[in-house]
């Protein structure tokens, strides 16, 4: 070179102009003598010192500095020893304006590979079905207990004794037991013996935390993970047969069956909370199930038993059915769904059901609602306040479903009761007027837009629906009936629907009763005596 190069490399640990502030170098010595290293490497290079003269002449004639170009080697092409260093890119953190790229390390040269192997542990499994099992203190005052009531059946329990042992050991109603000794002792067992009992104690029982864990065990098949349908069936059979206040079903096997279907569809209705038929652990143990079926076995009267047993709900939900099939071929249309509730509700709302946007029907035939349906649709009209009700009638009313219900959406159904209530010879309440009284009723977090959370955070969220699409309970709304208003005073721990399936079965006997005196008087008239 023409001219000497003279760089100033300023000692390590030398403050820097900016007062008092402590300099990265004198944070991280090491790196900074690596760095000096490897900038002074660089700089002794022959093309290093040619590139900064270039730059100092430009910089001296006043033209504007170019960025310098990048090493020949391509991306493509691995980097060896005389490769030069490329230009970090402008604005790279913890880099100088020419400070050299270090170049990776290949699979050679790399600092885990004098290594020895590292032997894969399996990781033990953190979620445990059952939740983990019974403490050491529970499980041994379980056995203490099976022992005692096994000593004095050594040759094994039949299907009486061992009633006891599924629900003073377990915590299971007696109705579990058929299933159990299933599963103890085999599918045609009658018998079970000490030895298969404790066998399935300590291999499947001993494992579940609780009754609502064992209770799941049980029912569920092999390698299942969730509850469906089926799995109830013969529990609630076995239940329907031994309980004495369902006595009289005994000759009829068609209305068992129907029983048990719709106590299912109950239980699906107020536990399932995903809607999608499996219900999970989980699910089941934030349900009251467990704890009616527990009543239901101490209670005669399975009428007093008002969650998804009572056998008056089933025969009000049963003939409400029955009355809108008018052909009885176990579907209803558009048609037959509009008389309902004598003519209660609008064209539009029905028309949202059975487009099915609350939910998917589970009839296998298009347009029409299987009994099923029909279930899901009664349990959710006579009792809007329930929070599956609340899910199902706002997916209805949330034509955009944006998750919000809006002023537009709600004309859209009310238009409908302002034309019922003129043909009816009522003066319609304004629009205006219903909306100002709705929004100070449920009080939605921003105005004219109505949130599920706001329904469900509001007492009166089942009357917000009625005003849109139940002309029957928006004029006892608007007139507040006091006969209803001192119903729920005097019995608050009824449901809407406890009170509706009351009052229905009410009625329906009272016509049977009359159909039966008329058949009577006519048999007698006819008869030849």
């Amino acid at each position: 070179m023409s001219k000497n190069l003279h760089v100033h490399v300023r000692p390590l640990g030398e403050r820097s102009n900016r007062g008092n502030e402590i300099s990265v170098a004198s944070k991280f010595p090491s790196s900074k003598l690596k760095l000096d290293e490897l900038f002074l490497n660089w700089l002794s290079l022959r093309e290093s010192q040619e590139l900064v003269m270039e730059l100092l002449r430009e910089a001296k004639a006043g033209k504007t500095l170019r960025q310098p170009k990048s090493a020949t080697a391509t991306a493509h092409s691995p980097m060896t020893a005389s490769t030069p260093p490329r230009s970090p890119k402008k604005g790279m953190r913890g880099s100088g304006a020419f400070s050299p790229s270090r170049r990776p390390l290949s699979r050679q040269t790399s600092l885990f590979n004098n290594r020895a192997p590292v032997e894969k542990q399996a990781i033990p499994t953190f979620y445990k079905p059952g939740g983990g099992g019974l403490s050491d203190e529970a499980n041994a005052g379980k056995v203490a207990l099976a022992e005692r009531l096994f000593e004095k059946f050594p040759a094994g329990m039949n299907l009486q004794p061992f009633c006891d042992i599924v629900r003073d050991v377990i915590g299971l109603p007696r109705f579990f037991a058929r299933r159990v000794m299933k599963l103890v002792a085999g599918a045609n067992a009658n018998v079970v013996t000490r030895e298969q009992w404790f066998g399935y104690w300590n291999s499947t029982l001993r494992r579940q935390k609780d009754a609502h864990a064992a209770m799941f065990e049980v029912l569920r098949r092999p390698n299942a993970r969730t509850l469906e349908h089926a799995d109830f069936v013969d529990v609630l059979m076995e239940m329907m047969q031994t309980h004495p206040g369902l006595e009289f079903l005994q000759h009829t096997r068609e209305f068992q069956d129907r029983y048990v279907e719709t106590v299912i569809y109950r239980i699906f209705y107020a536990c399932n909370t995903t809607w999608n038929g499996r219900m999970t652990l989980r699910e089941l143990k934030k349900s009251d199930l467990l704890e009616q079926m527990l009543l239901v076995e101490d209670e005669e009267d399975i009428n007093r038993v008002l969650s998804y047993f009572s056998y008056e709900h089933f025969y009000v939900i049963y003939c409400k059915f029955w009355e809108l099939d008018t052909d009885h071929d176990f579907y209803i249309d558009r048609e037959d769904l509009l008389h309902y509730g004598n003519h209660a509700l609008t064209y539009r709302i029905v028309a949202r059901i059975f487009d099915q946007a609350g939910k998917q029907f589970k009839s296998e035939k298009p347009g029409k609602m299987c009994y099923q349906d029909f279930v899901w649709f009664i349990l959710s009209e006579e009792h809007k306040s329930h929070p599956s009700a609340l899910d199902y009638w706002f997916k209805c009313i949330d034509i955009h479903h944006d998750g919000v219900i809006t002023r537009d959406e709600i004309f859209y159904f009310y238009e409908e009761q302002i034309q019922r209530m003129e043909c009816l010879a009522q003066e319609p309440v304004l629009f205006e007027d219903i909306l100002c009284q709705m929004m100070d009723m449920i009080k939605p977090e921003v105005d004219g837009r109505v949130t599920l959370h706001d329904l469900k955070r509001n007492k009166m969220s089942g009357n917000f629906f009625n005003v849109l699409f139940n002309m029957n309970k928006f004029i006892a709304f608007e007139t507040r009936d006091p006969f209803l208003m001192r119903q729920e005073r005097e019995e608050p721990h009824l449901t809407e629907w406890d009170r509706f399936a009351r009052g229905e079965y009410l009625r329906l006997s009272m016509e049977e009763d009359e159909d039966m005196d008329t058949n009577n008087v006519v048999s007698w008239e006819e008869s030849p005596m």
